[in-house]
């Protein structure tokens, strides 16, 4: 049998070769694509490892922080004292818990330069510090460093001689105003709201802080800072509220020449209260030093449809009840609804009128719920649970049926409620209370009892009774000025404004223009101007709405909302700081089925919105912002 042979054919190396490198490059492709789908623009050097990284793989990363340990101020302190340690060792729980790392370094280190090895510098109460100090930090902040300062910085020389107040004045842009005297144990430290380091803190958030350090307030002078806080307590304290909370500023921000810095006018050890305040304070520290670091910032806006505040208009009728009807013209004209609180005795005697109310707004309960026994009792004298349950169910049965219109809202006499007036309220139907406290925030609070909630709506504003009553304010120029002061003062927290009026004093026929130029206030200021009950069925909604924020390479942010509540969220506002100024922004989204968003952004400028319409219960969407570093 004859047996064929075959010749082998040639291996033609150069086209594996070329198919090859086609495969290669097809693959570096299609690497590079999935880069730019997660990290968006980059540049090619950002791909290969430096030494920074190197040093990161191996030893776990450099710290990025240091915190002076100034022994020239040490010196200053009493033999024996242990403050500068007990302070120290507060940064070092704090930073230890931000997951930061950090260094301590001596007045020495700064002197020599060391300082530029750092990413952000700590200069805890460093009352006193060298010249040389001072210089090497100036050049610090201005060629882009970050420093997060306390109290009288730099009020000292090394020696422990008086230097002024030149170092807040020439780099934080401050004026001394005063310090906060120890005649109270704790002061109140309101805070701002809807900034880069107040995200997710309650606007108008009332800190306690210790004043045995002798806190200080400061005026901001220059435009490059920003005042986070004040110290004024306009119920407590003389002096015109728009002055004196200028000049009581207590934490600020800003910059200096290409760096930043965090100043405050207290030991961060010096906060005190409730666990609430503690955790309040841990995110406060954390937004600032995220700030500090150029990390960006995402939160949902306080209010809907961009406002910057909001308020209620709420007559309480209890006395000369049809001067109410000179508001009603005033409301129509200016298309504006209100909120009446009615006494449901008041009710039933004047059924026509109270039905007609219902028709400017709506109407919601004015009951007693227990009294004061005297004006300088402290004591509250509030009725049991039983006996509050059957006052509130019984209120809201007769306005309903007068009014004609549900009754969601109360407003107890005297401001007063107790635990058992919320498990009253709560069981008897009611989805928010008014109350007359003046040391809470300038928001809305949702009262959490087991699977039920309810909204406890604080006064934030002196009523009529105050203006007109007691301080005898009876001519409409003054008495507008004074409602404005508070309108102002609002305004700069980002709170709720409730002007409560009463028929026999601010409703009378000379009065009621009053209303009038407040309302057209309020509307060229952009607040919300609503009812008590739209603002909960906002928070209601806005409580469950969660934001979180991340960086993914040099010039990309991603941005998640999520709605793990039971209620569409009609439209909400994400606010988004770059923390870098940005050209050419472009919004797109993770997954295709995502519903698009629209946004808002100016040219150069740090700041986003974002515009989240019919975000679903249990729905998450998450966005890619992309942008081009700003040459300006």
């Amino acid at each position: 049998m004859e047996v064929k042979t075959y010749k082998k054919g040639k291996v033609n190396q150069s086209l594996i070769i070329f198919v090859g490198l086609i495969i290669l490059a097809g693959s570096v492709i299609t690497y590079l694509f999935i880069l730019r789908g997660i990290y968006g623009k980059f540049d090619s050097s950002a791909l290969l490892p430096n030494s920074k990284v190197l040093k990161t793989i191996f030893n776990g990363g450099e710290a990025e922080i240091a915190i002076l340990n100034s022994r020239y101020t040490e010196n200053m302190l009493p033999k024996g004292s242990s403050w500068q340690n007990d302070n120290l060792k507060t940064w070092e729980k704090f930073l230890g818990a931000s997951k930061s790392n950090f260094d301590i370094i001596s007045d020495e280190s700064i002197e020599k330069g060391k300082l530029f090895d750092y990413k952000i510098l700590i200069l805890p109460g460093s009352r006193s510090l060298s010249d040389i100090e001072i210089a090497q930090i100036k050049k610090y902040i201005d060629n882009g460093g970050s420093v997060f300062a306390t109290s009288g910085i730099a009020s000292y020389s090394q020696d422990g001689k008086w230097r002024g107040w030149d170092f807040l004045s020439e780099v934080f842009g401050l004026k001394f105003s005063k310090e906060i005297v120890p005649d109270e144990t704790t002061k109140i430290h309101t805070l701002r709201g809807e900034l880069a380091v107040t995200t997710n803190i309650p606007t108008g958030y009332p800190l306690k802080v210790a004043t045995w350090d002798h806190p200080m307030a400061v005026e901001v002078l220059d435009p490059r800072t920003t005042q986070v806080s004040f110290w004024y307590n306009y119920k407590l304290e003389d002096g015109l509220v728009r002055e004196e909370i200028k000049k009581s500023a207590g934490i600020v921000y800003g910059n200096y020449g290409k760096g930043r810095f965090v100043w405050m006018g207290f030991e961060i050890n010096s906060v005190v209260g409730v666990q609430d305040d503690y955790i309040i304070f841990e995110r406060l520290f954390r937004n600032c030093i995220n700030w500090l670091n150029y990390g960006p910032v995402a939160y949902i806006k306080e209010w809907p449809n961009g406002y910057d505040a909001a308020a209620v208009i709420s007559p309480v009728i209890s006395d000369d009840i049809y001067d109410v009807r000179n508001l009603l013209n005033i409301l129509g004209t200016e298309k504006v609804k209100a909120t009446f609180f009615v006494d449901p005795y008041k009710a039933e005697q004047n059924k026509n009128l109270i039905s007609e109310l219902a028709n400017y707004g709506e109407v919601a309960s004015l009951v007693d719920l227990g009294y004061l026994s005297s004006v300088n009792d402290t004591i509250n004298h509030l009725d049991d649970y039983k006996t509050q349950y059957a006052k509130l169910k019984g209120a809201m049965k007769t306005l309903e049926s007068v009014s004609g219109s549900k009754i969601t809202g109360c407003y107890p006499y005297y401001g007063l409620f107790d635990h058992n007036s919320e498990l009253a309220l709560i069981n008897a139907g009611y989805l928010y209370v008014m109350t007359d406290s003046l040391t809470d925030r300038s928001v809305p609070k949702i009262i959490i009892r087991g699977k039920d909630r309810i909204l406890s709506m604080t006064k934030t504003a002196r009523d009529d009774f105050e203006v007109i009553r007691d301080f005898g304010l009876t001519q409409p120029e003054f008495q507008f000025y004074t409602y404005q002061e508070d309108v102002d003062r609002v305004l700069f927290e980002g709170g709720t404004y409730i002007m409560k009026i009463h028929p026999e004093y601010q409703l009378k026929p000379e009065n009621t223009t009053v209303v009038k130029q407040i309302i057209d206030d309020l509307k060229k200021k952009n607040f919300w101007i609503t009812t008590a009950s739209e603002i909960q069925k906002w928070f209601s909604k806005r409580d469950y709405i969660e934001v979180r924020v991340d960086k993914r390479g040099e010039t990309r942010v991603v941005v998640t909302v999520s709605n793990p509540g039971n209620e569409i969220v009609g439209q909400s506002v994400v606010q988004i700081d770059l923390n870098e100024k940005a050209d050419d922004i472009s919004l797109s989204t993770e997954l295709i089925s995502t519903v698009p968003a629209s946004f808002d952004h100016s040219k150069g400028s740090k700041s986003v919105k974002v515009f989240i319409n019919d975000l679903k219960p249990g729905e998450s969407r998450t966005y890619y912002v992309d942008y081009d570093k700003s040459k300006v």
